[in-house]
């Protein structure tokens, strides 16, 4: 590796270079800056901060990553869900939780948040430290939110077409609940949605 890589083609100004320094700063910190800018332009600074919030509640090496502050800073993304005297008493909550977890055995070696939520259920934990279990709850449900959203969103490019970018919204969520929900509407005899369809208005035939 410490051999002097043969440069094909013009030769770099840069001088001699090691096949090690090639694999190491051409090809693999190339990479690596790609995947972060590739991140970056995925997610915005919103919710990249929200992404690191929600690690702090990880479980794994004997809850490394918590942060109180940035637990609190999560809070405040959620104004219906805390108002200010919950801001308090989540800051003593997560003081008393931390030191309580991390010196009881049955929350060591736990894989991930979901499994947090499992383990502080069964040990009546989530009624001793309700904020914060309402943090881990929030947590659990954000990438399944997120999601949602993202797929409403990518179906209404196929339903909200050119032809029809006058659709109300009434008829638009009509639309879109039984594209979205496809395995839902699948699982549906057409018979009886045809019988429903007939019941709504009187019509000329039968369907």
């Amino acid at each position: 590796m410490e051999s002097v890589l043969q440069v094909q083609g013009r030769i770099k100004r840069r001088g001699p270079v090691t096949h090690l320094y090639h694999f190491k700063v051409d090809i693999f910190y190339a990479v690596i800056d790609t995947q972060l800018q590739e991140l970056n332009d995925s997610f915005s600074e919103v919710s990249s901060n929200l992404l690191e919030c929600m690690a702090c509640l990880n479980p794994c090496n004997s809850f490394l990553a918590f942060d109180k502050n940035k637990l609190c800073e999560f809070a405040g993304y959620y104004p219906s869900d805390f108002d200010g005297n919950d801001f308090v008493m989540l800051e003593y909550q997560l003081d008393t939780y931390i030191a309580d977890v991390q010196l009881d055995p049955d929350f060591l070696n736990l894989q991930g948040i979901a499994d947090l939520a499992k383990r502080m259920v069964e040990k009546k934990k989530h009624i001793v430290y309700p904020l914060v279990y309402l943090l881990v709850k929030l947590t659990l449900t954000f990438p399944v939110a997120t999601t949602s959203v993202e797929r409403a969103f990518s179906a209404m490019k196929y339903i909200k077409t050119y032809l029809q970018n006058r659709i109300g919204d009434e008829w638009l969520n009509d639309c879109l609940v039984p594209y979205i929900e496809k395995d839902v509407f699948d699982s549906i005899d057409n018979e009886a949605i045809m019988i429903e369809f007939q019941k709504v208005k009187p019509r000329r035939m039968i369907l």
